[in-house]
């Protein structure tokens, strides 16, 4: 299991994700989704890597951006799945 879970995050992204040449890099609050970086199907991969590196349960109605669009936001929630905090969830209105 993976202690730092931001660069282990990154590191899946750029991997996964960043296939143009001309990117430098990524971003700790660069939005994934934003940027054209990752889309539905991404998503559910990013999705089965949190759940296979971190051991964590990530239940369906907590894949929402607040979550999951900048490698910010999912080492955060990585970190409260792994602290066994409340997630806050996002409800459509």
């Amino acid at each position: 299991m993976a202690q730092h879970p931001k660069e282990s995050i990154r590191r899946f992204v750029e991997t996964s994700f960043l296939f143009r040449e001309d990117r430098q890099g990524l971003g700790d609050d660069e939005s994934l989704l934003g940027a054209g970086l990752i889309d539905s199907t991404g998503i559910l991969e990013l999705v089965s890597y949190l759940e296979a590196e971190f051991g964590i349960v990530v239940q369906d109605e907590e894949i929402v951006p607040e979550n999951l669009d900048s490698v910010r936001q999912i080492a955060a929630y990585v970190d409260y799945k792994r602290a066994g905090a409340p997630v806050q969830i996002a409800l459509a209105s």
